[in-house]
């Protein structure tokens, strides 16, 4: 009877914290929350806890922490719905203040849903390339080599190759078109050219290499872009809004994998490799090259659900969020957790032939090479470069 009695005291002395504390003091705890599914369950405590959370923008406040760029965004909108402005919610109690705060909410926690979502769902991003700092040989060495997971294509090496430096950190970018202006990306792999036709096999990699993300400087069209020279510099044409830490790379033939501690978002849709330093000289001209193979991104487009629209005269973005995609895009990730689907470019590739790839849409304006058949013989290279 004691036992009861005490325990319906300790029951009785529990109160809630959000309805007995300062407003800003229940921020602050609430804030502590690091998990997408925490803010969810605090949320559906009840209906007093559900509002807290949506009034001060506790969703809001947890993808700022986690993805800081989105700290641009200047205001959201929802198909045939009024903008939502993003700066502030406002004092007054007005019905459209209420309905602002409530979707405002709502896009942000379904962004952290999706994101947390891509963990298990990961996929190749690189949509296609776009140019390199420089080309030794073009386009028989392009960028656009380091699409294909293989060394060879059809008898011929397959690969990137920068021009010949005295220098040993002089460095070299590779820029690629991400498959939507809205990724999340939580894996780099990059792996250095073996070249195998010549004497001793050299690998030409970097000493180490970081990667940017961006957007345009301008907006342009996709068709514009994809008329930039690939052999030509073009890292000045974008804004990078976020810098990597430098990862070694080392001297070996295999594709090797930088697995980020915590997803990043790609806002634009633009990314660049630069590749830091240089370690094998080529025995013909006694110069520096880097040479890649492959380059692969993992992570998760997050188009249709959400999408973005660069914001020039501000330098901001607008956030789009389509509530009904964002229900289909959850499904769909669902049915793909044991999946790892193939990047569309290598399938590509393997369809229709490296030029194919080249010459089929994603990069005009290139002379086809001569590449021989495969039943054809052909003689072993001198050098590439």
């Amino acid at each position: 009877m004691n036992f009861y009695n005490g325990l319906s005291n300790r029951m009785e002395t529990r109160i809630d914290f959000v309805q007995s504390l300062e407003s800003d003091m229940s921020v602050n705890i609430l804030t502590c929350l690091n998990d997408p599914a925490d803010v969810v369950r605090a949320s559906s405590v009840s209906s007093l806890w559900h509002q807290f959370v949506i009034t001060n923008g506790l969703a809001k406040q947890l993808c700022l922490r986690r993805f800081p760029q989105l700290s641009s965004i200047a205001r959201i909108t929802e198909p045939d719905r009024t903008t939502i402005e993003a700066n502030g919610v406002g004092s007054n109690n007005s019905s459209w203040d209420i309905q602002r705060v409530k979707r405002d909410h709502n896009a942000y926690a379904s962004l952290l849903q999706a994101t947390a979502t891509l963990n298990t769902c990961q996929m190749g991003c690189i949509g296609y390339a776009v140019s390199a700092s420089s080309t030794d040989r073009f386009p028989s060495e392009s960028i656009v080599n380091t699409l294909t997971s293989k060394d060879r294509y059809q008898h011929r090496p397959s690969y990137w190759s920068s021009k010949g430096h005295a220098d040993p950190d002089a460095s070299e970018t590779l820029i690629y078109k991400l498959k939507a202006d809205l990724c999340v990306i939580s894996e780099i792999n990059v792996q250095p050219f073996e070249a195998f036709f010549q004497p001793g096999k050299p690998i030409y990699s970097a000493k180490s290499f970081r990667f940017r993300l961006g957007h345009p400087k301008n907006s342009v069209d996709e068709n514009d872009m994809l008329q930039v020279p690939q052999e030509q510099p073009a890292d000045d044409e974008f804004i990078w809004t976020y810098t990597s830490e430098v990862f070694p790379m080392a001297q070996e033939n295999c594709l090797q994998k930088f697995k980020l501690p915590e997803p990043v978002l790609c806002i634009g849709g633009y990314l660049q490799i630069e590749l830091l330093g240089r370690v094998q000289r080529q025995h013909t001209d006694n110069l520096f090259y880097i040479c890649i193979g492959h380059v692969r991104v993992l992570g998760r487009p997050l188009c249709p659900a959400f999408d973005i629209e660069i914001l020039e005269q501000s330098g901001k973005f607008a956030l789009k969020y389509n509530p009904m995609v964002f229900g289909w895009m959850l499904r769909s990730f669902s049915d793909e957790t044991n999946m790892t689907p193939p990047s569309s470019e290598e399938e590509v590739v393997e369809h229709v032939g490296l030029m194919g790839f080249l010459l089929g849409g994603y990069h005009v304006g290139i002379e086809p090479v001569a590449w021989p058949d495969d039943d054809e013989e052909m003689d072993e290279p001198d050098v590439f470069w």
